[in-house]
């Protein structure tokens, strides 16, 4: 095991190159902190190259680590390498996932992410679709980049085991509708129905949009059904990764 001294140290500068979406594409890797999702990772064969750990961190003795570089490092050098405020002691430089591309299924339920932009809400979406047994996410332009901290954090290691993937949704939706999967939209307007009125589908396609504009018009046209969450109180909307959950579960049978 290596130690690295230096906050100079040439590996040190490339790993803190992948906390920008530009940097990740560059260097095609991205960072992952904390025990868990490094287990995961582990867990679903992620291509793991680096590992740091601090001096007081124990791997656990279960890790297969074949051919992954393991370097110890200082709290400052952590520091450095981490985003998160308080670093589990723990951060794993993998390749970025090598996405297939994604096959419809004839009983298959997906989701569409119109422009999410908040980390944190696309992050918790992914983890909700893939615990809703979803067979896929498709991201469209303008969404968060999904390699983002805190998406990988929020996910809690789901973004490691369901296909997501990035796409024109206009595209998506009318393959979606040529494969009889019906696609339905997310809207606040008077000719969206509430949820409550469309039953469990064996198959179906969702979509969820930005969190101040929603759905684009364009998309909701394409639709089958446009679906409302009906508002009991005084808030002026839901946030849509819990609007994500009750719609989800609503629908899968």
């Amino acid at each position: 095991m290596e130690r690295i001294e230096s906050p100079k140290n040439v590996r040190v500068k490339n790993a803190k190159k992948l906390h920008s979406r530009k940097g990740r594409e560059k260097l095609g890797s991205f960072i992952i902190e904390g025990e868990h999702l490094v287990e995961e990772a582990l867990k679903w064969n992620v291509i793991i190259n680096e590992i740091y750990i601090e001096e007081n961190f124990r791997i656990p003795s279960s890790w297969e680590l074949n051919n992954v570089q393991v370097f110890l490092v200082n709290e400052k050098i952590m520091k450095e390498i981490c985003e998160t405020d308080t670093p589990q002691g723990i951060v794993a430089v993998c390749e970025l996932i090598g996405r297939k591309p994604l096959q419809l299924e004839e009983n298959g339920k997906y989701l569409l992410i119109d422009q999410i932009q908040d980390p944190g809400n696309l992050g918790t979406i992914i983890r909700t679709a893939d615990s809703a047994g979803l067979s896929g996410v498709i991201l469209g332009n303008g969404t968060v980049d999904i390699y983002n901290s805190k998406v990988l954090r929020s996910t809690q290691g789901s973004l490691f085991h369901l296909p997501v993937v990035r796409g024109e949704l206009s595209e998506w939706i009318e393959q979606l509708k040529q494969a009889n999967i019906p696609v339905y939209g997310t809207a606040l307007n008077e000719k969206a129905k509430s949820y409550k009125e469309i039953e469990a589908q064996d198959r179906f396609a969702l979509i969820l949009g930005n969190e101040g504009s929603g759905v684009a018009k364009e998309l909701l046209e394409q639709t089958e059904e446009n679906l409302f969450i009906p508002i009991y109180g005084n808030a002026e909307s839901l946030n849509v990764a819990i609007a994500s959950g009750i719609l989800l579960y609503h629908l899968r049978k």
